[in-house]
């Protein structure tokens, strides 16, 4: 199982605890867990990547074993951390200000 960490705002959307756990079919990369991540909380669409292109939202940052995983290819894989579950997939909201 993966786990993956949403942002207060969005674990009150899809109604969940902090974390949520999800199987996830094929090679494990950032689109396969979106994918999967919708699938299963499909009012989270179009929260994290527009649903025209599937681009991470501009204030969406993801994270995983201490990383800024948000500029790599979605279709790069994960971390093997991530993969047997021993670390979550962070989603987290950015902020901006000056």
């Amino acid at each position: 199982m993966i786990r993956v960490g949403l942002p207060a705002h969005l674990r009150k959307l899809a109604r969940v605890e902090r974390e949520v756990a999800l199987e996830v079919a094929g090679p494990l990369s950032q689109r396969t867990l979106l994918d999967a991540l919708e699938a299963a909380y499909p009012m989270l669409r179009g929260t994290i990547r527009d649903q025209a292109t599937l681009r991470r939202r501009p204030f969406v940052r993801f994270f995983a074993c201490s990383e800024d995983l948000s500029h790599e290819s979605p279709d790069a894989p994960l971390p093997a951390a991530v993969a047997s579950g021993a670390e979550p997939f962070l989603i987290i909201g950015a902020m901006a200000g000056g």
